[in-house]
């Protein structure tokens, strides 16, 4: 007989064995998914060419976002995003699960003369300094999460992004690749249905300053993804949905 819930963390821990073996895909024993998701460098997926996101690119461009700064990404893979804002004068911590990864965005580190600061964990046991961070950057973490570890993911912006930072997001839109079904609908069936998919509202009422919000950032943009050619120096998929906020400057973790 177990009787073994003690913590809220113990509830968590509870509520990720129910999506096993998809739990591999964000808790720290179980980066072995996705190193061998990066193994083969060779596959044809789409987030695998070194180019950064278009919105990324484009938020540089546009002044949106300024460095110098110091610049968190979650989930970094690859490290393609992280090695570009380095390459424009960031200062980069990127976290990942997987071993396998984080060496091939060292290689391309490296290849491209600039220091990141990589970081081999789930994103909730990272250790990383409080209210630090000017830019967060997430290209593909959250809509990897269950449900129950948004409370988590919310909590981690609260305590580490800089008052007046910016949050940025790329994750799967409503209508394109992510699953659509509702929150609990996952735990009936046991499976993340391979990822969750966010409309604009849904982002709004997570990370918006409307009056329901959680966070309550500043919309500064939300748009779906622009698709880019193949000869494009920036990665862009129509089945992604980005976004940026902004923290109000009065407010602290």
């Amino acid at each position: 007989m177990n009787r073994n819930i003690r913590t809220t963390e113990d509830v968590l821990a509870m509520l990720d064995r129910l999506f096993t073996p998809d739990a591999d895909r964000w808790t720290r024993d179980g980066s072995a998914w996705w190193d061998r998701f990066y193994g083969d460098r060779s596959r044809e997926v789409p987030f695998f060419v070194d180019k950064p996101d278009e919105n990324l690119v484009d938020h540089l461009e546009a002044g949106r976002i300024v460095a110098p700064g110091r610049v968190l990404e979650l989930g970094c893979g690859p490290g393609r995003n992280a090695v570009h804002l380095a390459s424009r004068g960031f200062t980069v911590d990127a976290v990942d699960l997987s071993p396998a990864a984080l060496r091939w965005g060292e290689e391309r580190a490296r290849a491209a003369g600039v220091d990141v600061r990589f970081h081999c964990a789930d994103i909730f046991s990272a250790e990383l300094p409080p209210g630090s961070y000017d830019l967060v950057y997430d290209s593909g973490c959250l809509h990897h999460l269950p449900p129950h570890r948004r409370v988590g993911y919310l909590a981690l912006l609260d305590r580490v992004l800089a008052p007046g930072g910016h949050f940025a997001l790329t994750c799967f839109a409503a209508g394109g690749m992510g699953s659509e079904l509702d929150d609990e609908e996952f735990y009936r069936r046991g499976s993340l249905e391979g990822g969750l998919a966010y409309s604009p509202d849904t982002l709004r009422g997570l990370f918006g300053d409307a009056a329901d919000s959680v966070a309550g950032y500043r919309e500064i943009e939300l748009r779906p993804m622009r698709e880019q050619s193949a000869d494009s120096d920036a990665f862009g998929e129509t089945f992604l949905l980005t976004a940026l906020f902004r923290r109000p400057v009065g407010s602290a973790g």
